[in-house]
């Protein structure tokens, strides 16, 4: 459910006029690979076993999620702004497998 939830606030974010948007000390880069990689490593913990599917999913997410940003007059899609957020759902599919194996290697370590 919050893999769900963090996406929906995404779009929410994303598409919303822009005096929607939550600021705060980062910079805008920043937010952006952090928002996708926390809700990619989300997904990927929530569905272990489709981590290839994940990945190209979110990546075709980010580049429709920017583009959505046409349809609001106060925001502008740029393909930048695509990259960056495509880059954080990797990086958050990538920990997601990571702890997934920790995980799994664990439980194995234990039960023998």
């Amino acid at each position: 459910m919050l893999a769900w939830a963090a996406l929906a606030l995404i779009v929410f974010v994303t598409v919303a006029p822009i005096e929607f948007r939550p600021h705060d000390l980062l910079p805008v880069e920043i937010n952006r690979v952090l928002a996708f990689a926390v809700m990619a490593m989300l997904f990927a913990v929530a569905y272990p076993r489709r981590i290839p599917l994940l990945a190209v999913t979110l990546i075709a997410c980010a580049g429709l999620i920017e583009a959505m940003q046409l349809l609001s007059p106060s925001r502008h899609a740029h393909f930048n702004d695509a990259v960056v957020k495509a880059s954080g759902a990797v990086l958050g599919v990538g920990i997601g497998w990571a702890l997934n194996h920790l995980v799994r290697t664990r439980r194995l370590r234990l039960s023998q």
